[in-house]
């Protein structure tokens, strides 16, 4: 005959078993652990963490990688090209001496291009998303915590930058806008280009992070500590500082690692359009808009430009994917 107590004191003690590893592992560990935990079993982000560091790397060092592997991005090769422009061996160039081969036209050194543009790529997208990120912070959870009169005149300030058509309005301002830093007689041309990026960028970009944040905020602020630290009478600076801002970092460090392929991919399209980065300096914008014109008369260029890219652009996206699924509770990884 069938013994519910007997089969439910089975089931409970089977079902102990089951999530005794899980609990084992888990008891004893902070947020961080268990969130680094799980990062470290999504091994696709393994790998899109790993590409990531070392093209950051080098990036980062990349006079000291070229010096090393004995290529210089300014070194004019012209002897190794024909008549027409295009290097002289066969796959654009690629040989011991020049790894990824040669720019047509110029003869410098692709992978040395690379490596130096990158460096111009990577300021952009990093400075960009810290300012966007900023104003965000900011707005985000002044809106969230006053709530109120303060949320409403925030919320319809940032739906007022939302309705700006970003791509058409930094096309329509790049001249005027350039010309005007330049009068100011602080850095050369590249100088005001980048400023004119990194500033237009944020500004139309801070207004994802502030409703992001601003969510966040207006669901933290209802938690029971919250509630108790303004019992015990403390300050609204403490609150927002010690209380709200250090829980609401995990979301954010989520869309920032998505943010950065992002910005990265804008600043290489505004380039590529000529209303970035100009020549001399190198880009992986203003590399695409050479590779672009060689397709047909040296595919191995455009594909290789292109291609890292691509893969730059992806891994970051990965990563961001990874964290995501690491820090948030309900993951089963």
């Amino acid at each position: 005959m069938f013994d519910a107590p007997h089969e439910i004191r089975y089931l409970a003690h089977f079902m102990s078993i089951d999530s005794a590893p899980v609990a084992t592992e888990l008891a004893g560990r902070s947020p961080g652990q268990i969130a680094w935990m799980r990062f470290r079993r999504n091994k696709v982000g393994v790998v899109a963490a790993i590409v990531s560091l070392t093209i950051l790397l080098l990036s980062t060092f990349a006079p000291i990688v070229c010096r090393i592997i004995g290529i210089d991005p300014n070194t004019l090769n012209l002897e190794s090209l024909n008549s027409s422009g295009i290097p002289k061996l066969p796959n654009g160039g690629i040989s011991l001496e020049h790894p990824l081969g040669l720019i047509p036209g110029t003869g410098r050194d692709l992978l040395a291009q690379l490596l130096y543009g990158s460096r111009i790529s990577f300021l952009v997208a990093f400075l960009t998303t810290a300012l966007a990120l900023t104003i965000g912070l900011f707005i985000g959870i002044a809106g969230g915590y006053f709530r109120g009169r303060v949320d409403d005149a925030l919320g319809r300030f940032t739906d007022f930058f939302l309705a700006f058509p970003a791509f058409f309005m930094i096309v329509a301002l790049s001249t005027p806008v350039v010309q005007r830093i330049q009068s100011w007689n602080i850095g050369g041309d590249n100088f005001a280009r980048i400023v004119f990026l990194i500033f237009f960028l944020s500004f139309f970009g801070w207004p994802g992070f502030s409703r992001l944040i601003r969510s966040q905020v207006l669901s933290i602020r209802e938690r029971d500590y919250i509630t108790a630290a303004q019992a015990m009478g403390a300050k609204r600076s403490r609150i927002i500082l010690k209380e709200i801002l250090p829980n609401i970092w995990a979301p954010v460090i989520v869309v920032v690692s998505l943010s950065l392929p992002g910005y990265l991919a804008a600043e290489s399209v505004y380039s590529f359009l000529g209303l970035g980065i100009q020549p001399p300096a190198s880009t992986w914008g203003i590399l695409l808009s050479n590779a672009s014109r060689f397709v047909t008369a040296m595919p191995s260029f455009f594909l290789i430009v292109a291609g890292s890219l691509v893969i730059v652009v992806l891994a970051f996206n990965l990563v961001g994917d990874a964290l995501r699924d690491a820090l948030d509770p309900r993951s089963e990884r």
